[in-house]
């Protein structure tokens, strides 16, 4: 018996619709396993460098405003991002992170490596150092950052000044005296490279105590107003009150060497360390931290070695370093890392640099972190 023609079409079409949802039954399953396995796998973070190299004349330097909201992760997301409104979009060279409060640190390397690479921007090298607190309730980090811009601002140069250091031997002495006799040696040492303070580009203040900060902020804004300046406190429970007042500046004539390692007669001296350094090389080498893993002499020798690796891979060696910062968590470790650096740097003419005790590190077993700034 033979079927009406719209029956049959009709039949065809019923058909055609049941395998085409068959068909999608059986797709939408092994789809979405597929979708699954992809979003499953993570990519991990790209190891940030060990240093990198920046244009001396070129160099800018920044201090990332505080924030108390959210996490960890938040703020510093926040932080890079206002780091790079600052910058206008030029290359982060190198990052210091002060990380106050709870939060694993070890996340903020992380962060970097995430936001630079999404942004599709070379990697920074990092810095990361746990302090005793910052001067913003729930605040938990501050970035210090220096860039590579367009113009030259620093034609003839840059100095970097060591940490002019003041201590009480008790700890709950107000701070603000203290601050007032290591802004008195570093004006002195501003002076003596030959420079304004209105050719300072950053002062980092270490400090025991946040309490009465208002008065210590008026010094130094009074001092060097147009200067980036991070304030910090660099221990929960320090055993004695400090104030110590870190900065870089521009130079106003050409020190006629590559770097110029100076002692003006009058500042008190740390051993191991020139007061200043005037760099007037083309380029500089910037190192990330290197970590002792270990509290032995032999744990700190491999910190240095691993830095003289990383500033050789960038076309520098420990001769050729200007400035070190040493970010010890004890006076016993402070102690091994001035007998062991006198073998790395040229113990005739050390760089400058400072030595100053901090709360942690990112690692348990780190005992102290160094970082450089090297000529090329």
């Amino acid at each position: 018996m033979r079927l009406p023609r719209g029956t049959a079409r009709g039949r065809t079409r019923m058909g055609l619709v049941a395998l085409a949802c068959g068909l999608a039954v059986l797709a939408t399953p092994a789809q979405k396993k597929k979708k699954e396995e992809e979003t499953q796998v993570l990519q991990l973070p790209k190891e940030l460098p060990g240093a990198v190299v920046g244009d001396t004349r070129r160099l800018t330097f920044h201090v990332t405003p505080l924030s108390a909201k959210g996490l960890l992760s938040h703020q510093v997301r926040e932080a890079l991002k206002a780091l790079g409104h600052e910058t206008g979009g030029a290359p982060v060279l190198k990052i210091r992170a002060f990380v106050a409060g709870s939060g694993d640190a070890r996340r903020v390397r992380d962060l970097v490596s995430e936001v630079y690479t999404e942004h599709r921007q070379p990697l920074p090298v990092l810095t990361l150092i746990q302090a005793g607190a910052l001067p913003l309730e729930g605040a938990q980090v501050v970035l210090e950052g220096i860039a590579e811009g367009k113009k030259e601002i620093n034609p003839q140069g840059l100095v970097f000044l060591s940490t002019q250091a003041a201590f009480s031997e008790d700890p709950l002495d107000p701070v603000a005296p203290l601050a007032g006799k290591s802004l008195a040696a570093l004006r002195q040492a501003v002076q003596a490279a030959g420079s304004e303070p209105g050719d300072v580009v950053r002062v980092t203040c270490f400090l025991s105590s946040l309490a009465d900060l208002e008065a210590t902020r008026k010094l130094v804004a009074a001092e060097y107003p147009a200067a980036a300046v991070n304030y910090l406190q660099t221990q929960r429970a320090p055993a004695r009150a400090l104030a110590a007042f870190e900065a870089v500046a521009r130079l106003r004539a050409n020190p006629g060497a590559r770097v110029k390692l100076v002692n003006p007669e009058g500042l008190p001296r740390e051993p191991g360390e020139s007061q200043m350094a005037l760099v007037a090389a083309p380029q500089v080498v910037l190192s990330g931290a290197q970590f002792s893993f270990g509290f032995q002499e032999p744990d700190a020798r491999l910190a240095f070695e691993r830095l003289q690796k990383a500033l050789e891979q960038a076309g520098a060696s420990p001769r050729d370093v200007a400035f070190a910062d040493y970010y010890p968590l004890s006076a016993s470790i402070a102690s091994q890392v001035r007998r062991v650096r006198a073998a790395f740097f040229d113990a005739a003419h050390p760089p400058a640099g400072s030595l100053v005790l901090f709360e942690g590190l990112p690692s348990m077993d780190a005992g102290f972190a160094v970082d450089v700034v090297a000529v090329k």
